[in-house]
């Protein structure tokens, strides 16, 4: 076998939070390199706490451009250090974090293209900025923005339908909009708008880099139908904002060649394609390899779900985004903050905090749980919007407490009963082909896969998506370099580790939640309305 560093590959990049990670992979779709530099760490001169700064008012959340480019920086040598054989880079993609905006300074264009080899980028690129600190996804500072941005587009739903969300305090257009309003003086110096995408694949490129369809969906910008920039939405945010952020493009277009710049300092070749980088979570899609009719599960902390869609139904919950992998699909991401933390809470109320009580207790009851139905939210939820935990027979009468046993099956059914209808309610379908890729501390509880399994009547496969982003990236390199040919993703990576088969649906489970699909819907409904002082 050929050693790593012989081997023709692509290198897949994101720029998160916390830290900016690289994997190498190559042809056979194997990892054989990675490493990352941890800005807390390793850059603590920038003085960021988790990658960001909180400002005074607890919603301001912002990042050092700077420290981005200089931990690329320092990436960079250390692959070099290492005996990275940067010649043999075929092409390169990668991610960002979702929703993050960075503001070029008029005349940055110039420094870009004009790159010195013999310097780093980040002492090249310290003037080129009209904002040094730069909003990311954890900001929730513009709920007037938000309000103001539905109101100009007939309201939530109707911007929904248009940009795949209704108005989110972190998305890029309405962080736009407060820059424009309270720094009028900075936007007007800014020449281009990147998202943390665009921005990283810039800086590979030497040029700026337009934003991709994917991205550029988590903006309460983009007409996801027809893949333009909404002039309804622009016209709300800001004045000139289609020249700043430049038109969009196809997830899988090769942008273009690597700059000279790598080309001198490190040996990349001169033909390694620069593929459109894309948002961490579309890339997490393309590591997991999702397929049509397919749906991801990371069961943390939080919950999160990825779903492949032909045919989205926008919706005032959840997101729906242009798929990274195919311009004809879509991806959709609902989240779910009573994740792990909750099924933690339960199982030391119930089972004594033994994971092992906890699964006997589900092998022990009945699919179904002989009817009795639970919604258990100690933090508000993001889906649906409620708060507490509410019991109910089968004759859906609310009741104070169930035996243990009980408690956490109907905690785990009303989970995975949830995450169905919200889902359904985006327009997702159970196809025959379905199968249903798990991740996250919860997935190594094969009794919590089983009743997964059996509420979405799908297979269940286990994946170690630990650098999925940064590995869906270098897929998407590889895709970039095929997509030309009409090549689909999935022709791409079929060689990638397959997932492991961890649960199948049990005879008759079908029938059993089609019959408490309805009923936890009609009871959520309720819940809702009692919560909201409405007539149920």
């Amino acid at each position: 076998m050929a050693e790593p560093a012989a081997r023709l590959c692509c290198l897949g990049w994101d720029f998160s939070t916390q830290q900016v990670k690289v994997v190498a992979v190559d042809a056979a779709m194997n990892v054989f390199y990675e490493d990352s530099v941890h800005f807390d760490r390793d850059l603590p001169e920038f003085g960021t706490q988790g990658g960001v700064h909180v400002h005074q008012d607890g919603l301001t959340v912002t990042s050092p451009v700077l420290m981005w480019v200089q931990a690329l920086d320092i990436l960079l040598e250390k692959m070099r250090a290492s005996g990275f054989d940067f010649s043999r880079v075929l092409a390169l993609s990668g991610a960002g974090q979702q929703h993050g905006s960075i503001y070029w300074k008029a005349g940055a264009s110039r420094v870009l293209t004009s790159l010195s080899p013999d310097l780093p980028l980040h002492e090249q690129l310290q003037a080129c900025f009209s904002i040094h600190d730069c909003p990311v996804w954890m900001d929730s500072s513009t709920t007037a923005q938000c309000r103001q941005l539905e109101a100009a587009v007939g309201g939530a739903q109707a911007l929904s339908c248009l940009t795949g969300s209704r108005a989110y305090e972190r998305f890029t257009g309405n962080q736009i909009a407060k820059i424009y309003q309270q720094n009028p003086e900075a936007y007007s110096h800014t020449e281009r708008i990147s998202l943390v995408s665009s921005f990283a694949a810039s800086l590979f490129l030497g040029s700026y880099c337009p934003i991709d369809y994917s991205d550029g969906s988590g903006m309460n910008l983009l007409q996801i139908q027809d893949k333009v920039w909404a002039q309804a939405c622009l016209g709300a945010c800001a004045p000139h904002l289609e020249e700043k952020l430049g038109p969009p493009v196809p997830s899988c277009s090769v942008v273009g060649p690597v700059s000279s710049y790598y080309v001198q300092r490190y040996g990349f070749p001169s033909g390694c394609k620069v593929v459109a980088f894309t948002g961490d979570n579309p890339a997490s899609l393309a590591g997991m390899r999702l397929e049509e009719g397919d749906i991801a599960i990371s069961l943390g902390t939080s919950d999160t779900l990825f779903l492949w869609l032909q045919e989205p139904t926008p919706a005032l919950e959840g997101h729906i985004f242009c798929s990274p992998v195919d311009p004809r699909h879509y991806m959709a991401l609902l989240c779910f903050k009573n994740g792990s933390l909750m099924r933690e809470k339960i199982r030391d109320e119930s089972a004594s905090g033994s994971w092992s009580e906890f699964s006997k207790a589900l092998r022990s009851t009945e699919m179904g749980n002989g009817g009795n139905l639970g919604f258990y939210f100690d933090v508000k939820e993001i889906t649906p919007e409620m708060i507490g935990r509410h019991r109910f027979s089968p004759e859906n009468r609310e009741v104070p407490a169930f035996p243990a046993d009980v408690e956490i099956r109907a905690l785990i059914e009303g989970q995975f009963l949830a995450k169905r209808i919200h889902a359904e309610g985006l327009g997702y379908r159970v196809l025959p082909k379905t199968k249903i890729l798990a991740t996250g501390g919860a997935s190594h509880n094969g009794d919590i896969l089983q009743v997964l399994a059996d509420v979405f009547g799908a297979p269940v496969y286990v994946i170690d998506t630990a650098n999925s982003a940064c590995v869906g990236s270098a897929y998407r390199a590889f895709h970039g370099l095929a997509a030309g040919t009409g090549v689909p993703f999935s022709e791409v990576v079929k060689f990638a580790p397959s997932p492991r088969l961890a649960a199948t649906p049990s005879p008759g489970a079908a029938q059993v939640y089609a019959a408490l699909l309805p009923r936890y819907a009609q009871l959520e409904q309720r819940i809702l309305s009692q919560s909201q002082g409405l007539p149920e």
